[in-house]
């Protein structure tokens, strides 16, 4: 009796020396070590379809409160049957888990309550010894006195993960189904709760139907505690959670999401919380881009020793609609729409023409192409000869370099920097002769920034930009806005390089890029073929493509009116028409302005209207020829900026429709008065102004004779054009 009640007294020091001892050393610091990292970005494209995610999700730290009470019933039913009864451990519990899981021969309930669960997320390490279970049920005993039942649940399921780098329920229902975890469903939550059991196993993103059986069993618990019925759980399972964020992004679509992702970080910095980032890409226009680029590389790339390729295409307003940064993002990140900087030849002769016409020069000016060396730099043309005296006209559409040199001299290099530096070109640009011809290195988003000013939005500065807005916990961050800038090209200057451009694509190096309708653009080829450029651009949207190799190597004979010129030529030709209308409404000016019905698309009566006849009853002063629509009042003819009598003009459609109307036909323009700056023209014997204001693509000013403001009043009545019931 003495030597066992000796042992009875040993045993209980022993035990109570080694729950001292656990006591002792509870590791408060321990629990689940969740890195810090920048919060998720859920990207969307411009007509809402989710695109991809970035980074982890933080999500929000919710209340009990806030906690739909699916989720709730869920997590007890499938966790923790009797978790408002005991006092954090629960002997009866743990054994009735394990008889059922015997029986079910699969672990379809767990041992532990969810405050034990909680104490390992919170406190413990991951060991599996004697010692950390018996401090679990410590912690989960003491801890049951510190929180409510409600506090304890709240902080689980803030805490849980559930897989994917997640961790939370918040975070969890932005991840996988785009909303917040109070928008959730019963057959939502109980996937979710699913989860908690094994993460990778029942993740949706790689087993959905895994998922959803695992969720019918979360129903089927709940059933059994009462929490739902049986036609609750049966509407449930008819319509199951659907996944709402993509695990992957479509593919090709890469490159924009990086420069999007890095657009975020640089408007906002690093954030540690969750946004949505509205973005600009237009996914079926991404999928073409894609399309034509690796069609091209694949047909010709090999014979033509070109491996590589970019494609960037933009709204007049500086949205990003698509980009290709290269021909496999998987193979290589480098993106060459922004990170490539390459010489751009004859590209960069935009500056060296924009500078000499506001210097004074016109397309008409004559310049003698003669060998030209300046200082141990002798320049030649790509032909290898000279060709004597041409026009300003000829020698950019044809891409002359001896006139180009000669031009740079003549103005100055430093101001051919300056009106490089004014349309947002950023690169380094050494101050020597050779730069009149592209010797600087520039990359491709820049160029095509730079080419926009000149076409769209009446010479002012257009910022390049990949996102619309941006949302933290629903509330709006960062929304883009238009830079509030003066034009930084005159108009005169705009209409003869409008005019120049659009030579090159009617007559010159870039007639493979030549589209029915107003197109525009400039070629660039650098020396041995390295770079071959095309940028280009119609009254709806601009578009730069490079061809060339990462090292450097040459190309085969490829020259930027080769494969650039023919690739935005069937991009821009094949674009999704479908799609189009969507992309024109970026770039669309207030709605106050905004014509609804085509501008100029219904020719108004003939009666009364002025009529110029024929071209040899053209008063003096007199211009005919196929114009350029800078607005619906105001046209580009041989350079030269022609303001319609009596209109105030619109741009966005409005002047997109007239171009249409116009289609490449001959006007003829002729002073409304002796020694007037305004002009009546017409187009197969109808006036223009009349058609503009009779379409309601413009209002008739203070200007406007008696018959354009009758042409206003018919289209006032009809609800034409900016007069359309909204």
């Amino acid at each position: 009796m003495r030597s066992a009640g000796l042992l009875v007294v040993a045993g209980i020091l022993l035990v109570g020396g080694y729950l001292a001892y656990c006591l002792a050393t509870l590791p408060f610091n321990g629990g689940l070590a969740v890195e810090p990292t920048p919060g998720a970005m859920v990207l969307t494209a411009a007509d809402g379809r989710m695109l991809a995610t970035r980074g982890m999700f933080k999500g929000e730290k919710l209340s009990f409160a806030d906690i739909p009470q699916d989720v709730v019933h869920a997590l007890v039913a499938t966790e923790d049957r009797r978790f408002f009864e005991h006092p954090g451990l629960d002997w009866r519990g743990a054994l009735r888990a394990l008889w059922r899981d015997v029986r079910s021969g699969e672990a379809r309930e767990g041992g532990s309550t969810i405050t034990q669960q909680l104490v390992r997320m919170t406190y413990l390490s991951r060991e599996r010894t004697l010692k950390r279970k018996v401090q679990e049920a410590m912690l989960a005993l003491w801890l049951e006195h510190q929180l409510s039942k409600q506090e304890i649940l709240a902080r689980y399921l803030n805490m849980a993960y559930f897989g994917a780098g997640v961790f939370g329920i918040d975070a969890a229902a932005r991840r996988y189904f785009g909303k917040a975890a109070g928008d959730l469903d019963l057959a939502e939550s109980a996937m979710l709760v699913g989860l908690l059991r094994a993460p990778t196993a029942f993740d949706p993103h790689r087993n959905l139907e895994a998922a959803r059986r695992r969720a019918d069993l979360v129903l089927g618990e709940m059933i059994g505690t009462g929490a739902i019925t049986r036609e609750q759980a049966d509407a449930a399972r008819r319509q199951p959670g659907t996944l709402k964020v993509p695990a992957e992004a479509p593919l090709g679509t890469g490159f924009f999401l990086e420069a999007a992702a890095q657009e975020a970080n640089r408007v906002l910095g690093a954030t540690g919380t969750d946004l949505r980032l509205a973005t600009t890409l237009d996914p079926d226009l991404q999928a073409f881009a894609e399309t034509v680029v690796g069609r091209f590389l694949a047909a010709e790339g090999p014979a033509k020793a070109a491996s590589q390729a970019a494609l960037v295409a933009m709204a007049p307003d500086g949205a990003v609609l698509a980009m290709v940064g290269g021909r496999d993002y998987a193979e290589s990140q480098f993106n060459r729409v922004t990170q490539a900087e390459r010489q751009p030849g004859s590209l960069f002769k935009l500056f060296v023409y924009l500078t000499a016409l506001e210097k004074g020069y016109s397309p008409g000016s004559v310049v003698v192409d003669r060998p030209v060396t300046i200082g141990d730099w002798s320049p030649e043309n790509f032909e290898g000869r000279s060709f004597g005296p041409v026009s300003l006209h000829t020698a950019f559409a044809h891409s002359i370099n001896g006139v180009a040199a000669q031009l740079g001299q003549a103005v100055g290099i430093k101001s051919v920097i300056a009106t490089a530096r004014a349309l947002g070109i950023v690169s380094n640009m050494p101050d020597v002769p050779s730069l009149a011809l592209g010797s600087a290195e520039v990359n491709l988003l820049e160029m095509v920034r730079a080419y926009a000013a000149v076409a769209f939005n009446d010479g002012r500065l257009v910022q390049p930009y990949t996102i619309r807005e941006i949302r933290r916990a629903e509330r709006v961050v960062y929304r883009q806005t238009p830079p509030d800038s003066a034009p930084v090209v005159p108009p005169q200057t705009r209409a003869a390089m409008l005019e120049l451009l659009a030579a090159v694509v009617r007559e010159g190096t870039g007639r493979a890029a030549l589209l029915p309708g107003q197109a525009a653009g400039k070629t660039g080829t650098t020396q041995d073929n390295r770079d071959a450029w095309f940028i280009g651009f119609t009254p709806e949207i601009i578009v730069g493509v490079w061809v060339g190799n990462d090292d450097h190597s040459p190309m085969k004979g490829v020259t930027g009116g080769d494969l650039p010129a023919r690739m935005w030529h069937d991009f821009v030709a094949g674009m999704p028409r479908g799609a189009l209308p969507h992309l024109v409404a970026l770039a669309r000016p207030a709605p106050a302005e905004q014509p609804v019905a085509a501008a100029a698309s219904v020719a108004p009566p003939t009666d009364g209207m002025p009529i110029l006849t024929r071209t040899e009853d053209l008063k003096p002063g007199a211009l005919t020829g196929v114009p350029i629509v800078l607005d619906t009042a105001t046209l580009a003819i041989d350079g030269r900026a022609i303001r319609l009598l009596g209109v105030d003009g619109l741009n966005g459609n409005a002047a997109r429709d007239l171009s249409r109307y116009i289609r490449q036909r001959q006007v003829i323009c002729a002073p409304s008065s002796s020694g007037s700056e305004l002009y009546r023209c017409s187009i197969d014997r109808r006036d223009l102004s009349t058609v503009v204001l009779f379409n309601g693509g413009g209002r008739a000013n203070g200007d406007a004779p008696a018959d354009l403001k009758t042409a206003e009043g018919a289209a006032r009545a009809a609800g034409t054009g900016i007069w359309a019931q909204r």
